[in-house]
């Protein structure tokens, strides 16, 4: 079984690429992907807000962005963000979720709140999602590749994958002290990686059900799986290399 899981990460790295946004079209595929996942299909956001199909919002000058890419077709599959705290600027969470925040917890970051950062905007596209054979224009674009099964076994891995980069984000940035707004499912799919968040609130309806939690980076990462672990020290390799090579994590404008 830990074979067959290795191999299915070792499949997902073949068959997609892991990005740190550092250009104005790799933001541009973010914008899109929320767009589309934050828009189109779950409604959290008006479709009139964004004439473009470019989803942004007042927090993204202040963010860094990862994107996974599925190679063959060069489509954008999932995309997430770190917004960077500041001591005089709120994070998403604060502004539109503070009744559901444990206060304490937020005032332990008090005169450092430059090691902190709300991972926010995780994006998978439908496409990615659904199963083969469900009729759905951007699904259609993927079947028309006629892709193996094998292949289309690591679309599920998108999520994680996006997951993960976010974390590798946040040490590249040097923000290891993370915050979330979680929906149900997602403390389960990271417990099933070995990731442990820890909660920092109460439950609040906003766009569904969503609880705050919080976790240090290489804490977190430390109980991660074998192949999780080792799928996480790849990113943040990458990562890292285009850093050292003169990319920075730039906040940039399509």
């Amino acid at each position: 079984m830990e074979n067959t899981r290795v191999s299915l990460v070792e499949d997902f790295q073949r068959y997609f690429s892991i990005e740190q946004v550092t250009t104005p079209a790799q933001l541009e595929s973010v914008y899109r992907v929320r767009y589309r996942v934050y828009c189109e299909e779950f409604h959290y956001e008006p479709t009139d807000a964004c004439p473009n199909q470019l989803e942004t919002d007042e927090f993204d000058v202040h963010a860094v962005h990862s994107l996974v890419v599925h190679r063959a077709s060069g489509m954008p599959a999932g995309c997430a963000r770190l917004v960077q705290a500041d001591e005089q600027r709120l994070m998403p969470m604060e502004k539109f979720c503070s009744a559901a925040i444990d206060q304490d917890i937020l005032r332990s970051f008090d005169g450092r709140r430059d090691t902190v950062c709300e991972f926010s905007r995780l994006g998978v596209d439908g496409a990615f999602r659904r199963r083969p054979g469900e009729h759905e224009s951007r699904f259609g674009e993927i079947s028309a590749l006629e892709l193996c099964s094998r292949e289309q076994r690591t679309f599920p891995l998108v999520a994680m994958a996006t997951i993960l980069s976010a974390l590798a984000l946040s040490e590249v940035i040097g923000r290891p002290n993370c915050f979330a707004m979680m929906e149900p499912f997602l403390p389960r799919l990271l417990r099933r990686s070995g990731l442990l968040a820890r909660p920092a609130g109460d439950q609040i309806e906003y766009h569904g059900t969503r609880s705050p939690f919080y976790w240090e980076t290489r804490e977190g990462v430390s109980t991660l799986g074998d192949e999780f672990r080792e799928f996480y020290d790849t990113i943040l390799a990458d990562f890292t290399g285009s850093t050292s090579s003169g990319q920075r994590s730039a906040i940039v404008s399509p």
